[in-house]
């Protein structure tokens, strides 16, 4: 009989590989474009988490690589973490957010692209998310959003559908967010950073 710990090892690195097998077969997922989508105008919208219909289904897309400021206090030590990344009070951030909620809403007005690789973005919320790249007149809504200062480079990321590798797509955000800041625009006009 084996003793236990060489069983013990034997397990362990059986879920190391099964971990590493799953990590990469979910890196592996195939993007799908749907065209023409709509926004939909829905209570629990925010700058980087919103209802979207394309044809006749309706999704909640959550945008990778960005994080909007928060709308009210019902996860505040988020919203307190926001705060203190943009260098304001509390009020302002939550002021902020509701300015990204509604940029949102105006820039999408239109139809627009969503990519998407159906990979689930929880979070707190009890409704089912989807992580998604959203294009509007060939840009990409993470990118407006930054250059508004109305949202910070974080969150998931991973290889965009181009082609471009997350780290470079990543570098341009945080371009984007220092430009924001030097001008004082969006969130960063109260910035006492």
């Amino acid at each position: 009989m084996r003793p236990i710990w060489t069983v013990v090892t034997q397990v362990i690195w059986m879920l190391l590989i099964f971990a590493y097998c799953e990590a990469e077969a979910a890196d592996k997922k195939e993007w799908v474009k749907l065209t023409d989508c709509q926004y939909v105008a829905q209570k629990y919208n925010d700058g980087d988490s919103f209802g979207v219909k394309c044809g006749a289904d309706e999704y909640i897309f959550r945008l990778y690589f960005v994080d909007a400021p928060e709308t009210n206090l019902r996860y505040a030590e988020r919203t307190r973490e926001q705060s203190e990344h943009f260098g304001v009070t509390l009020d302002e951030t939550m002021k902020a957010g509701v300015k990204a909620k509604e940029a949102v809403r105006d820039i999408l007005q239109k139809p627009f692209v969503v990519w998407t690789r159906w990979a689930t973005a929880q979070g707190r919320s009890r409704v089912l998310r989807y992580y998604g790249f959203i294009e509007i007149d060939g840009k990409g809504l993470a990118e407006i959003l930054v250059s508004m200062g109305l949202a910070r480079t974080k969150g998931v990321i991973v290889k965009l559908p181009t082609g471009e590798k997350s780290k470079v797509y990543e570098d341009r955000l945080h371009v984007l967010e220092r430009d924001a800041q030097q001008r004082g625009i969006g969130i960063w006009a109260g910035s006492k950073k």
